[in-house]
Parts: C-alpha cells; sequence; structure tokens
C-alpha cells in the first residue's frame, strides 16, 4: 500500500511539474514579441494569365485548379484590379526590383540593346532605341533591404540582362543566394513521350502526389531552410507557366484531356489549335505551379520560426504572389490560353496584357478580403520597405506608391493610397513602344485611353467601370466600345495627360520609317554626306530635303563582333551648316548616327537591317578603320 502511494505521489508530481513547465513555457512564449522584421516572399510568375487562376472566376469558369493559391487568396487580400508595370517580361521584372517605370529606366521590352530600325522596309514605324539591361548602379529591393540586416535570395529566372547568364546577375545587384534552374521548363524532345518516372535518378522524378521534382522550387525552399534564422528576402521567381508549352506529368497531362473533354493526339506534338481554355498541356502547367506554390506555403505553415518561440514562419512572413504580365494568349501554331472577358494579352498594353492576379497576405493583413482598388507591381518596393521598416535608399524616388496603409487598415479603400502630394493615386501609365503592338496608355479612374503609333484609330477610349455612385460597376473591362469619337475632350484631355506623364519620365517614341513607301513625308528625309574621325571625336555632314533636322544620337557599341552585342545611346550635338559631332565614349569599337527630323523619320548611317542577325557591327563603323568618307 506505502509503496503504491508513494508511486502515485512521485507520478502527481511529475505531472503537476510537467503542467508547471508547460504553463511557464507558454508564458514565456506569449512575452516574446513578434520579431520586428517580418519575412518577405515575392512570388512572381511568368505569363499567368488574369483568367488562369480559379479564385479570379468571372463569366465563364476556368478549367484549372489552383487549391493552394486560392487558400493563399483566402489568407489574405485578392486585388481584381493589379496591373502589371509593362505588357512583357524584363521591363516589367526591371521595374518591380528597381521601382523605376520601365519608361523612365528606357527599358520597355525584352532584347533591346540594338541600333533602331525597321523589321522590315514595308513596316512604317521602328522602335526607339531601348536599354537590354538593368543599369548595375540601380539599387534593387534586395540592396535595400540587405542594408536593413536581410538576407537575401532569388531562384529562378532573372532576365534583366542581356541574356539570363549576363552582367549584371543577382549577386551584382543585392543577393547573398541566387539560383538560375529553369526547372520543369527545362524543355522535353517530345512533348508526347518521355514523361517522367519515380526513379530516383530521373531529375523530374515524380513525388507521391504525381508531380514532378522541379529545381526552381527546391531551390526556393533551400533558401528558406537555410536562412530562417534570420529576417529574408526571398524572389521567387517560377520559370512557369511560360513556353514551352509542355508537361512531364503524364498523369497530370490526360487529367485535363479527360476534364476538358478533348483528345491528344501525334498532330499536338507540333501545337494546339483549339480556342479558348481547352489547351490541356497549359492546363497542367497551371496547376503544376499551384502545386509548387502550395508546397512552399505548407513549408512555412509547419516550421517553427527560431525567432520567434511558439510560432510558425507563416505568422511573421508577407507573401506576394503575381505575374510579370498578362497570359500569352498564343503564338503561331499554339493557342495558350485565353484572357476573355479581357481584350489580348501579353504584348500589349490592353487589359488582357496589362491586368495581372495578385494576393498579398501576412502579418495585420485582414483574410479573405477582395478589393478593387487599383495597384501596381511598381507599388511592391516602396511598401516592402515599408512593411520592413527599412529606410529609403538615398536619393531613390519610385514610380510606385506605398500601399502598406491599404493593406494593414483597409485594403477596400482607395483614397488609403496617397501620392507625395497627399492626393489619392487614380493614374497609371504603360508605355510600350515596341513589337507589332506600338502602343502606350492611360488609366485615369474609370476611363482608359490606348495610343496607337501604327495603327488606327490613333486613340481609344474605353470606360471600364462605373464608380459614380460610390459602387464600382463594371460596364467595360472588354475594351470593345470605344467612345473616342463621342467624348472627344475627355479623349483630348486623358490624351495630354499621357503626353505629360511620358514627357516627365523623358519616354522614347516610335519613328517613321524613311523606307516605307507608303509614306509620302519619306522624301524629305535628310541624307548622311559624309563622316569623319579624330579620336574620339566624329562628324557626319548631312543634307536636309525638305525637313528640318531636330536631332540626333549616336549609336554605339563596346563589344562589336561578340554574339551578345550591347547597344547603347547618346545625344549628338547639332552644329550650323549640316553637321553633327559626337564624342565616342572609351571603350567604342563600333558606331553610327540616328537623324531625326521634324516629321519624325529616323534616319540610320548606316542604314541597319535585320539581315545581318544580331552582329550590326558588320554594317556599322568600326572605331579601328579610322578617316572614313562616303557619298
Amino acid at each position: 500500500m506505502n509503496y503504491t502511494m508513494n508511486c502515485l505521489k512521485v507520478t502527481f508530481n511529475a505531472v503537476l511539474l510537467c503542467v508547471v513547465c508547460t504553463m511557464l513555457s507558454s508564458i514565456a512564449s506569449a512575452e516574446v514579441s513578434r520579431p520586428a522584421k517580418p519575412n518577405i516572399i515575392l512570388i512572381l510568375t511568368d505569363d499567368l494569365g488574369w483568367q488562369d487562376v480559379k479564385c479570379y472566376d468571372i463569366d465563364e469558369p476556368s478549367p484549372m485548379e489552383t487549391p493552394n493559391i486560392d487558400a493563399l487568396a483566402k489568407q489574405g487580400v485578392l486585388f481584381w484590379q493589379a496591373y502589371s508595370p509593362a505588357p512583357t517580361c524584363a521591363p516589367s521584372r526591371a521595374a518591380i526590383l528597381s521601382g523605376d517605370h520601365p519608361a523612365r529606366a528606357q527599358m520597355t521590352h525584352v532584347s533591346g540593346g540594338k541600333p533602331p530600325h525597321a523589321h522590315s522596309d514595308g513596316w512604317s514605324i521602328m522602335s526607339p532605341w531601348y536599354s537590354v539591361r538593368m543599369p548595375v548602379e540601380t539599387v534593387t529591393i534586395a540592396e535595400a533591404l540587405k542594408a536593413n540586416g536581410y538576407t537575401t535570395g532569388h531562384s529562378g529566372k532573372w532576365h534583366v540582362a542581356m541574356r539570363h547568364h549576363g552582367y549584371p546577375q543577382p549577386e551584382d545587384q543585392g543577393f547573398d543566394y541566387t539560383r538560375h534552374s529553369r526547372g520543369v521548363q527545362s524543355g522535353m524532345k517530345n512533348r508526347l513521350t518521355g514523361f517522367a518516372t519515380s526513379a530516383p535518378e530521373d531529375p523530374y522524378r515524380l513525388d507521391e502526389n504525381g508531380f514532378p521534382f522541379d529545381q526552381t522550387t527546391e531551390d526556393a525552399m533551400t533558401f528558406v531552410r537555410e536562412n530562417q534564422g534570420e529576417p529574408f528576402f526571398l524572389y521567387f521567381a517560377s520559370w512557369l507557366v511560360h513556353t514551352p508549352i509542355m508537361m512531364h506529368s503524364e498523369q497530370l497531362l490526360r487529367k485535363y484531356e479527360r476534364k476538358l473533354g478533348v483528345e491528344i493526339t501525334e498532330a499536338h506534338q507540333k501545337g494546339w489549335t483549339k480556342e479558348g481554355q481547352t489547351n490541356p498541356f497549359y492546363c497542367a502547367m497551371v496547376e503544376q505551379l499551384d502545386y509548387y506554390v502550395g508546397r512552399l506555403i505548407h513549408y512555412l505553415e509547419s516550421t517553427d520560426d527560431p525567432r520567434w518561440p511558439g510560432h510558425k514562419l507563416i505568422e511573421n512572413t508577407y507573401v506576394i504572389f503575381s505575374s510579370d504580365n498578362g497570359g500569352m494568349e498564343g503564338h503561331p501554331g499554339e493557342i495558350i490560353t485565353d484572357n476573355f472577358p479581357l481584350d489580348k494579352g501579353k504584348i500589349s498594353v490592353m487589359e488582357g496584357g496589362t491586368r495581372v492576379p495578385l494576393i498579398i497576405a501576412g502579418p495585420d493583413v485582414p483574410q479573405g478580403v477582395q478589393t478593387d482598388v487599383m495597384v501596381n507591381g511598381l507599388d511592391f518596393y516602396p511598401t516592402i520597405l515599408a512593411l520592413t521598416g527599412t529606410d529609403i535608399p538615398t536619393g531613390k524616388e519610385f514610380d510606385g506608391l506605398d500601399i502598406s496603409s491599404l493593406l494593414l487598415r483597409d485594403p477596400t479603400d482607395a483614397s488609403l493610397i496617397r501620392t507625395a502630394e497627399d492626393t489619392v493615386r487614380d493614374t497609371m501609365v504603360w508605355h510600350f513602344p515596341n513589337s507589332a503592338a506600338q502602343e502606350s496608355a492611360i488609366r485615369i479612374g474609370d476611363f482608359k485611353l490606348i495610343r496607337n503609333y501604327n495603327a488606327t484609330p490613333e486613340l481609344e477610349l474605353y470606360r471600364l467601370y462605373d464608380s459614380e455612385n460610390g459602387q464600382q460597376k463594371r460596364i467595360d473591362i472588354e475594351e470593345a466600345n470605344n467612345l473616342a469619337t463621342t467624348m472627344p475632350e475627355k479623349t483630348a484631355s486623358m490624351n495630354a495627360n499621357l503626353t505629360e506623364v511620358l514627357t516627365e519620365m523623358k519616354a522614347s517614341y516610335p519613328y517613321y520609317n524613311p523606307n516605307c513607301k507608303r509614306l509620302g513625308e519619306r522624301v524629305k528625309v535628310p541624307a548622311v554626306l559624309s563622316n569623319s574621325r579624330e579620336g574620339d571625336k566624329v562628324m557626319f555632314a548631312y543634307k536636309e530635303n525638305g525637313a528640318k533636322v531636330v536631332r540626333a544620337n549616336l549609336i554605339y557599341t563596346q563589344n562589336g563582333g561578340d554574339h551578345y552585342e550591347e547597344w547603347f545611346r547618346t545625344p549628338a550635338t547639332l552644329l550650323p551648316g549640316g553637321n553633327v559631332s559626337a564624342q565616342l565614349p572609351e571603350g567604342t569599337t563600333h558606331y553610327l548616327i540616328n537623324l531625326i527630323d521634324e516629321n519624325n523619320f529616323l534616319v540610320s548611317y548606316p542604314k541597319m537591317t535585320n539581315d545581318v542577325g544580331h552582329l550590326y557591327s558588320t554594317i556599322a563603323l568600326p572605331v579601328e578603320s579610322g578617316h572614313l568618307n562616303n557619298e
């Protein structure tokens, strides 16, 4: 009996001690406040359309299943009117990382750094020179956060240089950790065969859920695992859902073949031509992306925060999920997706090319909120600085705005986004003087104006919404009803506003092609008569043929002959008597002159053409040749 009583007494004391320790531990955990520096994860997908994500269903339901992204939306704020800085990849990514508008940065499209030239003599318009990379001296989000004690990481796509592995790289612009794997987007020889297996040696080995291994996602998670003991910033730039359109998991591909009611045949190795959201390869890619996002979020939800005992990483991490531009609807031979009801897609400033999914979740951000407030990827940089208590870099000015007050107070209150003049932000501008689009656009409140440089009508005006009664009502997000002729005063006013904004940013505009026979004013363009060089000074003589030359630019390269030639632009000086002078920057290997006349025709000397591929140095003026005279 005594032995039993002693055992019970010991057991009771042990239990009591355990309870007390647990209570003390809980009290201690409660007393540890949330770390002042939250983690930041920016997930930037590639070409993901506004209507590709299930929680964005509007009108017709999307066939794509995105349960993890949908769940993230319920944990934070879903923005219905979020926009990318540009309708293509490189300028949007550079703008997000730098806070600089693509027009101001002179980086408006991919594959820049070339002398201006028309795609062919039949084209009436040519794009201006634009930069191929974000300057290394640009202070990025990563550099600003690093100065505030953050460990910074990048995984996946970079593409803000001439090539993916060209200078400058992430490590040159503030990232401590960087991995460039394309993961599952590395390609398949035949998208109808050679699917991934469960074999350990298979680089795309299937996991227990039938999804292929993605090195890009693994690299992102490795960064989080290795750096969670300090505040971290992760830029997770997935290659999904960019081309090539393919799927390593046959199980997932067949799922969408059945769900869409289509049949994959041998002909679909080359492309998919059925319209709408019917491409099973692409639909499977979207669910695959969702799965990888879910893996990362699940890790945050299930992993203890070493900086905050008793709490999970997700509790002190802001997650921003978005896309670099609107969905790519297709290319010759392949219909990829459909952004309907939005018009067009990637490579256009219409709504389908610039409106993107955006979900933001994190500490003190209201959960399950949907908002119609207009925001932009340019807002990420100043907002992240505000959320992390990071100082704005010296001399840094942002083209986006801090939306942290909107996030933390009331995500539905547009008046919380204030400009430097303390007015409510109601205006956004896009500038894309490139490719076949050749457009600029401005949105002011409910209205959006499109300016076409190479199409008619020159101006288009659309009323996207009606907010006159305090409630925003959808009117024409399809951009189907052009009001330019019925509202001429508003059209003229918004066009003037667009010019004012672009002028302040010193934006470059397209030029007329002097070799296009359809343009009557081409007969008045100037002609270069001769050129000479003395040291680093070059001179050109020209003759006006009816149109006055209003400015000139020197176009030069410092790596002529290299496979990745990069060309730069600098102003030249117009002199009396039909002469132009310019200083060759140090290291110049080849150069040419551009003359722009009063009718906005650009004359290049020597004439640039696509016939030489990327090696424009083969027809430019070489520095080593010394004095040159030309008829």
